[in-house]
């Protein structure tokens, strides 16, 4: 299974031509050469990447890490609701 980080780094080679060294949870995007402009671009992908949506509250993203978290929670939270609630579609209706 592949990990966060390891689709996110994809991303990040083919789409800003980075270099896979550079890419660890420390590093800092504005070192990578990813400003607020690029952060933006990049939140898009990742909906599409990762099949999230993006909250509409302004995150503050200075890392790797940063991005990984954000992706990790926004797919918890996002993936396990429509999981629950396709269970409780399936589920039968009971009479009381």
């Amino acid at each position: 299974m592949t990990t966060t980080l390891e689709r996110l780094s994809s991303t990040l080679i083919n789409d800003y031509k980075l270099d896979a060294d550079l890419l660890v949870l420390a590093a800092p995007l504005d070192t990578l050469g990813i400003d607020s402009l690029g952060t933006a671009e990049l939140l898009f992908k990742i909906e599409d990447e990762f099949g999230v949506t993006l909250p509409p509250d302004v995150v503050h993203l200075t890392t790797i890490g940063d991005v990984v978290g954000f992706i990790d929670e926004l797919v918890a939270s996002q993936h396990n609701k429509d999981v629950a609630t396709a269970a409780t579609a399936d589920a039968p209706v009971s009479s009381l």
